[in-house]
C-alpha cells in the first residue's frame, strides 16, 4: 500500500462532468476487483476461446481412434436369366466385415499432434485471459486518472478565478495593470477547454472499458474516489525472465504447436508405409433343387494401398510438414524476444513512475505550494509581478496532475508486467 501526500487527497471533480455522461447510471461506483470479475465472467471473446478450447479436447480421442469398420451385403452369381438362388452351385448371399489397419504407430502420432492442439487451445484461452486482465486494469487506471486530472483542473479554476479577483481589487485601487485580470481570465478560459478535452477522452475510455465488460458502449462508469496503489518489491530482471518463461502461456502455446508440428512430421514420413485391410465375409448357399446339400462359404481377405505416387504425394507433404515444423520454431524465437522486450519495458516503466512519484510527493509539490503561498503574499503587498504569481499556480496544478500520472502509471506498469509474466496478478 502508499501513502498519499496531503497534496494528493482525491480534488472536487468538476461539477458539469455527470452532466456530460448521458447514459444510464450504474449502481454504485465499479471498483477494480468488480470490473476484473465481471470481464472475466462474461467477455464473449475469453468464452469464445475457452469454447474452442473445449471443442479440440475432444479430438484427441477420435485421432486415435480406427475407422469404423466396413459391413457389407451383397448377392454373388445369381443367374440372369431366372434370377434363382439355387439353380446354380456358386449362387450365394454373403455378408462381410472389413476394417482399415493404419501401420503401426500412425494413430498414436494423430492423437498425440491432436493432443497438442487442444493443449495449445487452452494455452491460447490463458493467455486472452491475461491479456484481458492486464487490459481491464490498464483502462480502469486510465478513467481513475482522468477522474483525478478532472478534479484537479475543477480546483485550478477555483483558484486562478481567485487570483483574478485579487488582480481585479488591486487593479481598482490601482495597484496593479488590468492586464493581470486579464491574463487570469485567459488561464480560466484554456482551463475550461482542457477540461472539455479531457471529457472527451474520459469517454472514449469508457466506451473502451464497457465493450471489455461486454456492456453497452454509452454506459455510465462511475469509479471510487480512492484506489489502493501497491508498489512490491520485485526480483532482478533476469529472475523475472525466468518466471516469463516458465510461467506464460504464449509460450507454452508456441511449445505445444511445434509439439503437434513434429508429430505430423513424423506421421507424414510414414505415410510412405502401407495401411492395410482385412475382411472377412461369409456366403450362405441354398440346397440344390434335388435337395441335396450345399455347404456354406467363408472367406478372408488382406489389401493393402500402394505408395505409388510418393514423389508427387508423400514427399510433397513431408516437405510440408518440415516448413511447417520450422515456422512454428520461428515463432516461438520470435514469441521469447517479444515477451522479453515486455518484461524489460514494463519492468523500466514501473521504476521510472516510481522514482517520479517519490519526488513529487517529497520534493516538487511541497515546494511548489510553499513557493506559491510566498508568492501570493509578496503579490498583495505588490512586491513582484503578476506572471509569477501565475506561473506559480500553474507549477503547482502541473505538477498534482504528474503526480496522479505517476501514480496510475505505475499501476499500469504493473499490469503489463504481470501480463508478461504469465500472471494475472502481481
Amino acid at each position: 500500500m502508499f501513502s498519499l501526500s496531503p497534496w494528493s487527497r482525491r480534488p472536487r471533480l468538476a461539477p458539469f462532468l455527470i452532466a456530460c455522461l448521458a447514459a444510464p447510471v450504474q449502481a454504485g461506483p465499479l471498483s477494480l476487483e468488480q470490473a476484473l470479475n465481471q470481464a472475466l465472467a462474461g467477455n464473449p471473446g475469453l468464452a469464445e476461446l475457452k469454447a474452442r478450447a473445449d471443442a479440440l479436447a475432444s479430438v484427441p480421442p477420435q485421432a486415435g481412434s480406427l475407422p469404423d469398420p466396413f459391413l457389407s451385403f451383397g448377392a454373388l452369381n445369381v443367374p440372369t436369366n431366372d434370377f434363382s438362388l439355387n439353380q446354380d452351385q456358386m449362387t450365394m448371399m454373403e455378408v462381410a466385415v472389413s476394417q482399415q489397419l493404419p501401420f503401426p504407430g500412425k494413430l498414436g502420432l494423430a492423437e498425440r499432434a491432436a493432443q497438442q492442439d487442444a493443449i495449445g487451445a487452452a494455452k491460447d484461452a490463458d493467455e486472452a485471459r491475461l491479456r484481458l486482465a492486464r487490459d481491464i486494469r490498464l483502462s480502469w487506471w486510465a478513467l481513475f486518472y482522468y477522474d483525478r486530472t478532472l478534479g484537479i483542473l475543477a480546483e485550478s479554476r477555483d483558484w486562478m478565478a481567485k487570483l483574478a479577483d485579487i488582480a481585479d481589487q488591486r487593479y481598482r485601487l490601482g495597484q496593479a495593470e488590468q492586464s493581470d485580470s486579464l491574463l487570469a481570465r485567459l488561464e480560466l478560459t484554456k482551463l475550461r477547454d482542457k477540461t472539455l478535452e479531457l471529457i472527451n477522452m474520459r469517454h472514449g475510455e469508457a466506451a473502451r472499458l464497457n465493450v471489455l465488460l461486454d456492456r453497452s458502449s454509452d454506459s455510465a462508469l462511475e469509479l471510487p474516489g480512492e484506489a489502493a496503489f501497491h508498489f512490491p518489491e520485485l526480483p532482478a530482471e533476469p529472475a523475472l525472465l525466468d518466471q516469463a518463461q516458465a510461467g506464460r502461456p504464449l509460450l507454452a502455446r508456441k511449445q505445444a504447436a511445434i509439439e503437434a508440428a513434429q508429430n505430423r512430421l513424423d506421421l507424414a514420413k510414414k505415410d510412405y508405409l502401407p495401411d492395410l485391410n482385412l475382411g472377412f465375409g461369409y456366403a450362405f448357399r441354398q440346397n440344390a433343387p434335388n435337395g441335396a446339400f450345399r455347404s456354406d462359404f467363408a472367406n478372408f481377405r488382406l489389401s493393402m494401398n500402394l505408395p505409388l505416387y510418393a514423389a508427387t504425394k508423400q514427399s510433397r507433404q513431408v516437405d510440408q510438414r518440415q516448413s511447417e515444423l520450422m515456422r512454428e520454431r520461428y515463432a516461438l524465437h520470435d514469441a521469447e524476444r517479444t515477451v522479453q522486450a515486455d518484461v524489460t519495458t514494463a519492468l523500466a516503466a514501473y521504476h521510472h513512475a516510481h522514482e517520479r512519484l517519490s519526488l513529487f510527493e517529497k520534493e516538487f509539490l511541497p515546494q511548489a505550494r510553499s513557493t506559491l503561498d510566498s508568492l501570493i503574499a509578496s503579490y498583495r503587498v505588490g512586491k513582484i509581478p503578476f506572471a509569477d504569481v501565475l506561473r506559480a499556480q500553474l507549477s503547482v496544478f502541473d505538477y498534482q496532475v504528474q503526480y496522479w500520472n505517476a501514480l496510475t502509471t505505475s499501476q499500469q506498469a504493473l499490469a503489463r508486467l504481470a501480463a508478461a509474466l504469465g500472471k494475472e496478478t502481481l
